[in-house]
């Protein structure tokens, strides 16, 4: 735990660092996604696109959350972000003298989703390095909303870059802000590295990963969490990746209408995070995440009924409201909860199921979105998530953990 009085001016630097990093990334992340839709119109380079920016997260999570664990995490952070700006300045390079193949985009994706895929776990488990346990709420609700402003400024700032300046300067502004980001961290945030890592290890690597994942299935709360994490990430699968296709078939092929789903969502998710960051939630956080699932659920029900576009945009807007409900005190219990020499592989683990679950999900959802209206899956997983709040509720484990 931190007992350090400049904690503050730590975390402030840290999350500058991350802040500035994180705008370059999603820059460059929407303008290649833009970039490929234009150029090829094909589903299936998007498809390749999408795996390429999942699958090397899913692989590399349970390594990653390993160094975590093993080695000096703002290291980590500081390495994955430097490896990014690295590929993403030769792939600018390459652009710039005219190689401009479609599969070099791909393999831009699948780089940094490797870079994502260390800096996960390790950002997980550095902050309650930086912050007292007492503070975790209101630094990861703050967090939660400085990345809502930046998913809701970047994606219309790299339209509009994309419009007037070629794809490759606007890699040049992540390689920029890359620097930045690393710099701050090199030079200004000193924090002492956690004990683990300044022990000499005494078993072996992939014993190591066993030994995380032993922790985590011995570990009631952690293994009752994930559980339910996995199944939820089934359900709203359709929510998060079908309604584009639903407002395209239901209300219209506009492209303000996708806009301004997008943008709600994300005002909202940035107000949900001001509402942690000042209320903090109930006594019992799982009272908060219980309450955040159950509005979801029932948005996300109302959405399949609506034929109206104005209040379909108001349940888009509540639900990103209350997102931030239930990251915020569930990764916070995750900081509290777990062990500070196992939390790397336990935030890999969970990097694992987060990349991988919607995505597979997906591969029964798609086809099935072609023969039955996505409104009646809206309606059914909306039913099932509602269900799976209220047993979240009676389960004893999650109850016990959410109040100490």
């Amino acid at each position: 735990m931190n007992t350090n009085n400049n904690w503050k001016k730590n975390i402030i630097l840290f999350l500058t660092s991350q802040t500035i990093s994180l705008f370059g990334s999603m820059l460059v992340q929407y303008a290649i996604t833009w970039y490929i839709t234009l150029k090829t119109q094909s589903g299936t380079m998007m498809t390749i696109s999408i795996i390429c920016g999942f699958l090397p997260t899913f692989f590399l999570s349970p390594f990653a959350g390993v160094w975590a664990d093993r080695y000096d995490r703002k290291l980590l952070i500081i390495l994955s972000d430097s490896t990014i700006a690295v590929a993403t300045l030769i792939l600018a390079i390459l652009f710039f003298m005219g190689y401009d193949a479609i599969w070099l985009l791909f393999v831009a994706s699948a780089i940094r989703a490797l870079g994502a895929g260390v800096q996960t776990p390790a950002i997980g488990a550095f902050l309650p390095q930086l912050v007292p346990h007492d503070k975790l709420t209101k630094v990861n609700a703050t967090n939660s909303s400085i990345q809502s402003l930046v998913m809701l400024v970047s994606p219309m700032l790299s339209g509009a870059l994309l419009t007037t300046a070629t794809i490759e300067s606007i890699f040049f502004i992540d390689v920029i802000t890359a620097a930045i980001g690393v710099s701050i961290l090199l030079l200004f945030l000193h924090v002492p590295i956690h004990t683990k890592a300044l022990e000499k290890q005494k078993i072996s690597y992939f014993g190591d990963m066993l030994y995380g994942m032993k922790y985590i299935k011995n570990h009631e709360f952690v293994k009752t969490i994930f559980i339910f994490c996995a199944i939820y990430f089934v359900l709203v699968a359709p929510l998060v990746f079908l309604t584009p296709l639903q407002v395209t078939r239901s209300f219209g092929d506009d492209v303000w209408r996708l806009t301004s789903v997008e943008v709600t969502y994300s005002i909202g998710m940035m107000i949900g995070g001001l509402i942690m960051a000042s209320w903090g939630g109930f006594k019992n956080k799982l009272h908060t995440m219980v309450l955040s699932n159950l509005v979801i659920a029932v948005c996300t029900f109302a959405l399949g009924i609506t034929p109206i576009f104005w209040i379909y945009l108001l349940l888009m807007g509540l639900m990103g409201i209350a997102l931030p409900m239930f990251n915020t005190p569930f990764t916070v219990l995750l900081q509290q909860k777990v062990d500070q020499d196992f939390l790397g592989r336990v935030f890999g683990v969970l990097s694992m199921i987060s990349s991988s679950i919607m995505p597979l999900a997906m591969l029964v959802y798609g086809p099935i979105a072609d023969f039955i209206k996505i409104e009646w899956l809206l309606i059914g997983t909306g039913f099932l998530m509602f269900i799976l709040s209220l047993i979240m509720l009676g389960n004893k484990v999650l109850m016990e953990a959410g109040g100490e």
